[in-house]
């Protein structure tokens, strides 16, 4: 019991501050990298890292040598090797909450904007009309928004399933939805550079992941082809969802406001499911 005493005694409180810093980087840069494909190049540090004590302990000089001389000049290449993964870092650094929000989100309104997204959706699915709508999140897409039409109008199922007919000014593109309002309309997206997805996944699929591995934006996405409903999240896309399931995915947007825990309680939604 003294050691004990001791041990906690000598435990200061910066020394709480520092694991806890610690600890808070290295659980969010997990969270940045996951399910990616950093997340595979990570790995393959990891295991050239380790490769150098073996070298050592079975007299692989060749190998160490190489291995060395190779991480002298290697952090030159993780920059470019991982650029997106680290401006993504850097935005989500950047994000701060200091800022006032003039749109006051409340459940009625939001029950409402839900309502019209689903009303749409629907119909645009039943129609085999073609559709790509983007949630922004906390990180902005200004740039994004500026490749289309402003809009900045209020979200109707109405003006939703008009902007996706075919053949009219601005079908051809996503789009960005901010809160309440449809910020624009015809907006061009980054594609997918993943070259592990199934052949069978077209543009506009291809295009939500793309805009959610370079943001935090949630992408809801209506197939031309067969009517599914989908939504990509985190680089991730989850296809052919029901009703039920977009409205827990749009309630999870505008009600609990949180992305992450809009993935956990549909992941185990899903493994109730199953069992």
């Amino acid at each position: 019991m003294e050691q004990i005493k001791l041990i906690f005694s000598n435990i200061r409180l910066n020394s709480i501050v520092d694991i806890g810093l610690v600890y808070y980087v290295l659980y969010h840069g997990y969270l940045l990298i996951r399910d990616m494909r950093a997340k595979q190049l990570v790995k393959g540090i990891v295991l050239l890292v380790a490769l150098i004590p073996i070298s050592e302990i079975f007299q692989l000089n060749m190998i160490k040598y190489i291995l060395e001389h190779t991480f002298q000049v290697g952090v030159i290449a993780l920059v470019v090797v991982f650029q997106p993964e680290i401006r993504k870092a850097l935005e989500y650094i950047g994000r701060t909450s200091f800022t006032l929000t003039n749109i006051e989100k409340n459940s009625q309104t939001s029950e409402q904007v839900i309502k019209e997204i689903v009303s749409a959706t629907s119909s645009l699915a039943r129609q085999k009309i073609g559709a790509l709508i983007i949630f922004e999140q906390k990180i902005g897409l200004n740039d994004i928004a500026e490749s289309g039409t402003k809009l900045n109008a209020n979200i109707s199922s109405g003006l939703l399933i008009n902007i996706f007919i075919p053949n009219t000014p601005l079908h051809d593109g996503a789009v960005i939805i901010k809160d309440y309002t449809i910020r624009a309309a015809g907006c061009f997206l980054p594609l997918t550079e993943n070259n592990l997805l199934s052949k069978d996944i077209g543009t506009r699929h291809r295009a939500a992941i793309g805009m959610t591995e370079k943001s935090d934006a949630i992408a809801l996405i209506v197939s031309e082809e067969t009517g599914y409903i989908s939504y990509a999240v985190e680089g991730r896309l989850y296809r052919n969802i029901q009703i039920e399931e977009l409205q827990y995915l749009l309630s999870g947007i505008y009600v609990d406001n949180d992305k992450v825990n809009i993935i956990d309680k549909w992941r185990n939604r899903n493994e109730d499911k199953k069992r």
